[in-house]
């Protein structure tokens, strides 16, 4: 049984600075709740029981999010609006959270490392806080019932568009089972088209033995300078341990770019029943003024590259 989960989120969020001066990226919202929080609600929905935070500098406000809030909760008791933390409520009473400091940001694989003495000896499941991934049946369910069938490290993928490819790292199928479970051969972090083994990319959902954690203690670093994840499961494969991969089945939102985060917010408003009427009739007032708008932004493009 998977019962425990490492969330890395001591990145230092440049993308969307200044907004992530001090306000952690896993803080920003996605509508009325942060992005980490659908995380953690997708965790406990797949039966997870203890999160392990990887923080780092100005990250405390996470904690304080997953901490009860006495005042604040007895505040909206006597307006009676206690519905409002209803969601964060029901999580902090249904998990347990630990956090540790990662006090370089040394790349995912270091993030992950850090974590080693919490973990133990048992399989653990790993979230990556720029995906969020919406389905009937959560993501992390669909790998831990794998793993534990098969025994195996379970890592989630998805197809992509080969002109998207170098920004991924990249599964090589040795066996494909179905549609969409496959053992792997290889990964390969990052390659370019021309290297890639396939158009399968892995996303931010991993169910990883704990032997992740002594490959990690010895991998050097990798693309970019840092401890890649993707090169430690590539040494786990070398050393006779079995790799599958499972292209997920829901909606992915890539919300660690301000445009993701953006186009997130749109698409779970559309969907959403407390807002999605009014969103479409904002929308539909703007129509007009949304094609004008698109074809100045066309305009300006082809004049900036003639220049």
């Amino acid at each position: 049984m998977i019962t425990k989960a490492i969330i890395p989120a001591g990145g230092l969020g440049t993308r969307f600075l200044p907004a992530t001066k001090i306000t952690p990226k896993e803080m920003l919202p996605l509508l009325d709740k942060p992005a980490i929080q659908y995380i953690v609600e997708e965790g406990v929905k797949s039966g997870i029981k203890s999160f392990i935070v990887v923080t780092g500098k100005n990250k405390s406000v996470i904690e304080d999010h997953f901490d009860p809030y006495p005042e604040l909760e007895n505040f909206l008791k006597y307006k009676k609006k206690e519905e409002l933390l209803e969601g964060i409520t029901r999580l902090i009473n249904a998990a347990n959270f630990m956090y540790v400091r990662q006090r370089e940001p040394l790349g995912l694989g270091h993030a992950i490392w850090t974590a080693r003495h919490v973990i133990g000896k048992e399989h653990v499941g790993v979230f990556l806080p720029d995906d969020i991934i919406v389905n009937t049946v959560p993501c992390m369910a669909q790998l831990m019932q794998i793993a534990i069938q098969e025994k195996c490290n379970v890592i989630a993928v998805q197809e992509v568009p080969m002109q998207n490819i170098s920004s991924y790292g990249v599964i090589g199928v040795r066996k494909q089972f179905s549609p969409n479970l496959f053992q792997v051969k290889e990964l390969v972090e990052k390659p370019s088209i021309a290297n890639a083994p396939s158009n399968l990319a892995i996303v931010g959902r991993y169910v990883l033995s704990p032997t992740i954690f002594e490959v990690l203690s010895d991998l050097k670093t990798g693309s970019g300078g840092e401890v890649q994840l993707t090169d430690a499961i590539q040494n786990l494969l070398l050393s006779g341990e079995k790799v599958f991969a499972y292209k997920i089945q829901g909606t992915r939102y890539d919300v660690g770019t301000p445009m993701g985060l953006l186009k997130a917010n749109l698409d779970l408003a559309l969907r959403h029943p407390k807002y999605s009427k009014e969103i479409c009739e904002y929308l539909a007032l703007f129509d007009r003024e949304l094609v004008m708008m698109q074809g100045k932004a066309e305009a300006l493009s082809k004049s900036n590259s003639v220049l």
